[in-house]
């Protein structure tokens, strides 16, 4: 069965259930290696989810057990709420890297990539084609050859691969990976503009700062665990915020934001930090001043998920990949 000629571009009708359920998934390799964990995945449609781990933590094998690339050796899972079979046509995907043929353009590559989907309409290619090229913003640069494209450019023809039809859940593995920040800021862009679309989109990382920027939601592995998983705010949510006192005196703003009663009070030759909890940092900023305190500066410090990581691990993480 073939895409009609007069199907939209972008994304595809929605079917029923979450975008990813994984329940129990497991994937143990020869010698009793465990690369993935019982994992339990909730993806709710229309999120930005970060999948987000450190190097080695099982989130490309994660993403090769959902895509049919490789058996788990437990567990089951579904994409949007269907079978594998039925999801894959409404899935684009791209992993570990693109691959393109050097010497052609990115018309020409993505033009071989079409002819390999059976359920492509040949009578639609160029329409589709360039529809997938301007989606990513690479109309321009049609005719280009791959080999002369920056790195930005080809994550995003990589990514117009993935959208050459409607696709309802697009899955990408470390998109940003090897860019410079130029190329990363395109691709951030491009994946919002997509999910903006109505496409869900599962993205992994081990850049902690990228999925912070970009995401709705996360699940944080280790290990080939899963840590926790929700939305971005929730994750944070946990960690309690700090207040950050710059000032001449330090002793003496310790010495108010005890008496208020934030705990953890931390003082430097400059500043003083303390767990902010439930008070409000103006009435903070109003006693120091009350009391004759000098301040210069003060700020409020929210947890990243890098110190959700290290909470919850007690290991560090690759921020800077």
């Amino acid at each position: 069965m073939t895409r009609e000629a007069g199907a939209p571009f972008g994304a595809a009708p929605p079917s029923a259930g979450a975008a990813i359920v994984t329940r129990g998934l497991t994937k143990r390799f020869r010698g009793g290696q465990v690369a993935v964990d019982s994992l339990d995945l909730d993806v709710p449609r229309g999120s930005v989810y970060g999948f987000l781990g450190p190097n080695g933590s099982g989130k490309t094998t994660t993403i090769r057990m959902l895509l049919g690339l490789v058996a788990p050796t437990a567990g089951e899972h579904t994409l949007l709420g269907l079978p594998l079979a039925g999801a894959l046509p409404r899935v684009g995907a791209l992993v570990e890297g693109p691959a393109f043929y050097p010497y052609l353009s990115g018309e020409a590559n993505l033009r071989r990539f079409d002819a390999a989907d059976p359920t492509a309409s040949g009578a639609t290619v160029r329409r589709r084609v360039g529809e997938a090229l301007d989606r990513v913003g690479l109309g321009a640069a049609a005719g280009k050859r791959y080999r002369n494209y920056s790195l930005g450019m080809r994550q995003r023809l990589a990514i117009a691969a993935a959208l050459l039809g409607p696709r309802e859940l697009l899955v990408l593995d470390e998109p940003t990976n090897g860019l410079d920040p130029q190329g990363t800021r395109e691709v951030r862009a491009l994946v919002k503009e997509i999910a903006a679309d109505g496409t869900t989109v599962f993205v992994s990382s081990h850049l902690l700062a990228e999925v912070e920027q970009m995401c709705t939601h996360a699940a944080i592995m280790s290990t080939g665990r899963l840590v926790a998983q929700g939305t971005i705010a929730s994750l944070s949510g946990g960690q309690v915020s700090r207040v950050r006192i710059e000032t001449p005196d330090p002793a003496g703003a310790a010495r108010v934001l005890a008496a208020l009663g934030l705990a953890d009070v931390r003082a430097t030759d400059a500043e003083v930090t303390a767990e902010l909890g439930g008070h409000a940092p103006e009435r903070v900023n109003a006693a120091l001043v009350g009391e004759g305190v000098a301040v210069r500066g003060l700020s409020v410090v929210r947890p990243s998920l890098e110190d959700v990581f290290v909470g919850l691990t007690g290991e560090g993480f690759d921020v800077d990949g």
